[in-house]
This record gives structure tokens, C-alpha cells and sequence, in this order.
């Protein structure tokens, strides 16, 4: 992974296949204790949303790879008082070895990699959500021993976690169903762009029928029907979204072997019922332990760290 020391991670985009496969293979490597980088460097941590699994999982990853954690936390910082983020950026350059950051608008990734040398990390915005679904295929790769010609569907809101889904799905050749109310559809230009890396190597679908779309999938996927920032919407949500429920009828129709995945938090009795999300096929626990795993492969290759 020597060839991705020094970069920036701002989108799936960003990563080729072989790529992601060498971060999915080293962090399978790293879980089971067979490969352990040293990387005694310091990592910093913008986040204006809150977070549970990526703050924690983040610091984990660093400290057990012999690192530091600074928590930057913009309302005891400058940048919550008005500093321009290139001016932030100019600065935790010179003190910081890397950064990830987790914030509303892509640009605001766009602008402080821009202005600093250090890698950074898209930790979530509003447009992708990259280091989730590293962990999500490390999830279905452990299941399956494979990916590439698997099915996997999402069902809810066309949000960051499905065009990160999109794009991941498509760099390794698995087959991507995405189920959305017609107004809440994932953003075209993303779609394109995962077609255009799928290059007929596996399919890319986006429609409105839950049903068609779970048949025979071997993994389903689902998130909050209202993200982060959308809260006041959430209880008009619920009608509109209510047929994309991940339920038992829904899981049904898929392949009697099939996983399910929710990135978490949920929201029990919404999105998905109690009796998947603590079912016999539910990989979600997984799921979530992945992010450590996945983002400690990740920090160790965007650092260039030696065993």
C-alpha cells in the first residue's frame, strides 16, 4: 500500500480496485493479529457532527498503532469563532500528521486538503461516507470470502451512506440495488460515476420497488430514514418511507443466506424491526467492530507505516 502514503481519502472516488482490496486484505490481516504496523504519529479529529463509532473507532485505530489523538473540537477551537478553514488548515498542517475530518459540506474536505499537505480523511459529509463502507465490504468479504459478483441492496434514503455504497460496490465488482421513494433518489451524478467504474463488470440500479430490488441479494443494507441534520423531517418521513422497511416479509426475498447491515445508529421499529437487527442473518455488531479494523488499515496506508 507504499502507493497510497501522503494521500488524501475525500471520497471512495479517490481509491482504485486494487486499491481498496489492499486496504480490505490488510485490515483482515491486522483483526486476526497477523500484521501489526507501528505508526507513533498524530492524528487530528475535526468533527462538527456528532459521533459515536467513527470518533471512537478513530482514536482506537491511532492509539493502538502507537499513535496520539487530538480532539479538535470546533466549539473550543478558532474555527468555531470564525477562522477561515484554509487558515486552520495552513496551521494543523505544521502540528498534525493527518486529519479526519467529519463536517456538512464536501468543500469544506475539498478546501482544507487543498491548503494542507497532510492526508485527510473524509470521515462523513453530507455527500459520502467512505470509511463506512470500507468496513461494510470488509463485513460482506468476511461473510462471503468474496465480493465481486455478490448483490447488495440499500434500502431508504439516497444519503451519503448510498453513494458511498455506490461507488465502494462498484470498485470491487459487486452488484449495487438502490431503493428509494422517487423524491429521495441518490444524487445522478453519483450513480453515473458509479457506472462509469462499474464498466460493465457488475450492475448499478437504482428504483423505487423494495421488493424486486431485494430478490435474491445476498446482503441488505438500510440507514436512518432522516440523517444527521434532517430531524425536523423525520416524522413526515416515516409514511414515505415505511414499504423500504427492512423487515422479516422484506428479508424473505432475499437469498436464504443473505446478511444485513445497518451503519448505525438505528432506529428500531422505523427503518428496520427489532427481529432483523438481532437476527440470526444481522452482521451489524460486525459491522461496527469493522470500522476499527478498516480505519486502522487505512490510517497505517495513508501514513506509510513499517511493521
Amino acid at each position: 500500500m507504499e502507493a497510497m502514503k501522503g494521500r488524501d481519502l475525500l471520497s471512495l472516488a479517490d481509491l482504485t480496485p486494487d486499491e481498496v482490496q489492499g486496504l480490505l486484505d490488510l485490515a483482515g490481516q491486522m483483526k486476526a493479529g497477523k500484521v501489526a504496523p507501528h505508526c507513533p504519529k498524530v492524528l487530528g479529529l475535526l468533527f462538527y457532527k456528532a459521533s459515536t463509532r467513527t470518533r471512537v473507532s478513530f482514536s482506537v485505530a491511532m492509539y493502538q498503532l502507537g499513535g496520539q489523538v487530538l480532539d479538535l473540537n470546533p466549539n473550543v477551537t478558532q474555527v468555531g469563532r470564525g477562522e477561515p478553514l484554509e487558515d486552520t488548515a495552513r496551521v494543523l498542517d505544521r502540528y498534525l500528521d493527518i486529519m479526519a475530518i467529519r463536517t456538512f459540506e464536501q468543500q469544506d474536505l475539498e478546501t482544507f486538503a487543498h491548503h494542507a499537505q497532510i492526508p485527510v480523511i473524509n470521515a462523513l459529509s453530507d455527500l459520502e461516507h467512505p470509511c463506512q463502507i470500507l468496513a461494510d465490504l470488509l463485513t460482506v468479504q468476511e461473510t462471503f470470502g468474496t465480493l465481486a459478483g455478490l448483490t447488495l441492496t440499500y434500502l431508504g434514503d439516497g444519503n451519503n451512506v448510498a453513494h458511498s455504497l455506490l461507488l465502494g460496490c462498484a470498485l470491487v465488482g459487486m452488484n449495487v440495488r438502490v431503493a428509494t421513494p422517487p423524491e429521495y433518489k441518490p444524487l445522478p451524478a453519483i450513480v453515473e460515476q458509479a457506472k462509469a467504474i462499474a464498466a460493465g463488470r457488475s450492475e448499478v440500479t437504482v428504483t423505487h420497488d423494495p421488493e424486486t430490488a431485494v430478490k435474491a441479494a445476498q446482503v441488505l443494507y438500510t440507514d436512518v430514514w432522516a440523517s444527521m441534520g434532517q430531524e425536523a423531517d423525520a416524522a413526515s418521513r416515516i409514511p414515505i418511507f415505511q414499504p423500504y422497511q427492512v423487515n422479516e416479509s422484506l428479508l424473505s426475498l432475499a437469498n436464504p443466506k443473505a446478511i444485513v447491515l445497518h451503519c448505525l445508529p438505528a432506529h428500531r421499529g422505523e427503518e428496520i424491526t427489532d427481529g432483523v437487527m438481532e437476527g440470526e442473518q444481522s452482521k451489524i455488531w460486525d459491522q461496527a467492530e469493522n470500522r476499527l479494523h478498516a480505519q486502522k488499515a487505512l490510517l497505517a496506508s495513508l501514513l506509510g507505516a513499517g511493521a
